[in-house]
């Protein structure tokens, strides 16, 4: 059958929600980059004007020509060996968003894919279709669900308001003040417009998503939700670091064996968990400075881009300052945590550290004869009232910024232990503290709790234990361990966990 063919039946057969979907996730607003292809022409016309002429005029004829374009673009593309383009991305973005959306071509050439997860260096497990999504642009895909065509055009309406934001802006101009957004696929064009057109102008991304609140919160609930849905339940949604679909993000686990008793044990259960919480995992047992600085350029991989967070458990002997590697050289815990969060693949994702090791030699000591032959080893303020925001500082548009990031950001590094203590140990079992974390992150896997909240019922859980040192005096102590934060969102473990079995590759 003649190509051309083929493409108007596969477009025909696509619901216009479906297309406006497809055009957004293929549009992606932070493509990788540096590749080879890309540079820094503005896309404004391509990733705009088609939705706000589709608006304008209820018509997806301008979509439709997008989407053949990109399939033609495709269909002539020959897969260069070792440098990966911008059509390498396009090409995985466009399939994983068809799959995602159940509207494949049925003449999209598949072994392009695999040969582009090659050229990525995509192990099997990686060749899963929805590691390729973007999982910022999925929950704005719900976002979008959970609003009426009302909502949307009062959206739409408070954002023409903002005069500074739009003037000069022709496509705005376009779609007009008035809009009828109740056609089919229509309400889904123009909120995906909204979300563009403040993306291009740097007043949301992937963290930094207060602008779009702001409008969402200027709807009327009654005529501006679904059913089931509140303002608030949609305004939560976008307050939570976007990790929803699988794979939830990289585990990186480094752990030290010589000299460390249940050390394996230690890697076995935080692989456990890791897998049950829908991590793709890689382990490094006995790090040394050169793995450390492999794993680094490792990870700075234009593959990477595609996970959503980055976990590192890192177990080792330590002091206050160093941490001991296997070939007994120390490295210091302040560098290892400011190296890794700059890496760029990662950046405006959620990247947690858990350092598991002894910062000292200090204990909290328990004295007296109950505690001998004890031991583990053997209210909200409301600031909506107008009075009081009217003492608040006016915080305009114009004195804030998204665009520059102090690498800490969105970091958060747990310790086993408080600054100058013992970390304790099983003899058998390894860190007390790696078994608590694991015991309570498998727990709470299917009760949408937050990781800050399972870290603060960790520390409780973990203060009640009583440990006893391994020498002579048999000294019995409690170890207290805490997080630092620099978390701009909300990170939710999944609700369910994701079985290995369920998988959807293109073929090899």
């Amino acid at each position: 059958m003649d190509e051309v063919i083929q493409v108007t039946q596969w477009l025909s057969s696509i619901t216009p929600r479906k297309k406006a979907k497809l055009f957004f996730f293929t549009t992606h607003a932070d493509a990788p980059s540096p590749m080879v292809g890309s540079n820094d022409v503005d896309t404004h016309e391509e990733t705009q004007l088609p939705l706000a002429t589709t608006v304008a005029l209820h018509n997806f004829k301008n979509i439709d020509e997008f989407l053949k374009k990109k399939v033609n673009t495709f269909s002539c593309y020959n897969v260069i060996e070792n440098e990966i383009t911008k059509t390498d991305y396009e090409y995985l973005r466009f399939y994983s968003a068809c799959k995602y959306l159940d509207v494949v071509p049925p003449f999209l050439d598949l072994e392009k894919i695999s040969a582009i997860q090659n050229k990525f260096e995509m192990t099997d497990e990686e060749r899963d279709y929805r590691l390729l999504l973007d999982s910022a642009d999925l929950v704005l895909e719900k976002v979008c669900d959970s609003l009426k065509p009302a909502g949307v055009s009062q959206m739409w309406t408070a954002l023409r308001k903002d005069r500074n934001l739009i003037r000069g802006v022709k496509t705005i101009d376009i779609i007009g003040f008035l809009v009828d957004p109740n056609p089919t696929g229509i309400k889904e064009c123009l909120f995906f417009f909204i979300v563009r057109f403040l993306q291009k102008a740097d007043k949301i991304n992937r963290v930094n998503t207060n602008r779009l609140e702001r409008l969402i919160a200027q709807c009327d609930e009654s005529s501006s939700c679904e059913e089931g849905k509140t303002i608030d339940f949609i305004i939560d949604s976008l307050r939570f670091y976007p990790t929803g679909l699988y794979p939830f993000g990289f585990c990186l686990i480094m752990c030290v064996i010589e000299g460390r008793d249940g050390a394996m044990q230690e890697i076995e259960k935080t692989m456990e968990i890791s897998r049950h919480l829908g991590m793709i995992t890689h382990t490094e047992k006995n790090p040394t400075k050169e793995t450390i600085e492999l794993v680094k350029k490792e990870l700075m991989k234009p593959k990477y881009q595609f996970y959503s967070s980055f976990t590192c458990w890192f177990m080792s002997h330590g002091d206050s300052n160093s941490m001991v590697l296997a070939d007994g050289e120390t490295i210091e815990r302040e560098w290892f945590l400011t190296s890794f969060p700059d890496i760029s693949t990662f950046q405006l994702k959620p990247k947690v550290f858990f350092m598991v090791s002894c910062r000292g030699a200090n204990k909290f000591s328990l004295k007296g004869d109950e505690f001998e032959g004890q031991s583990a080893t053997c209210d909200y303020y409301d600031i909506g009232s107008a009075l009081i925001r009217n003492r608040m500082l006016d915080i305009t548009d114009s004195v804030r910024d998204i665009s520059y990031v102090q690498p800490m950001m969105d970091t958060l590094v747990a310790y086993s232990t408080i600054l100058d203590h013992l970390s304790g140990r099983a003899n058998t079992h390894g860190s007390i503290y790696v078994d608590r974390a694991c015991v309570l992150m498998s727990e709470n896997i299917s009760r949408g709790r937050s990781l800050t909240e399972i870290l603060e019922h960790l520390s409780q859980d973990l203060h009640e234990i009583l440990q006893e040192t391994m020498d002579e005096d048999r000294i019995v102590y409690k170890q207290a361990c805490h997080y630092d934060s620099f978390f701009r969102k909300t990170l939710k473990l999944p609700y369910t966990r994701h079985p290995k079995e369920d998988v959807h590759s293109a073929p090899q």
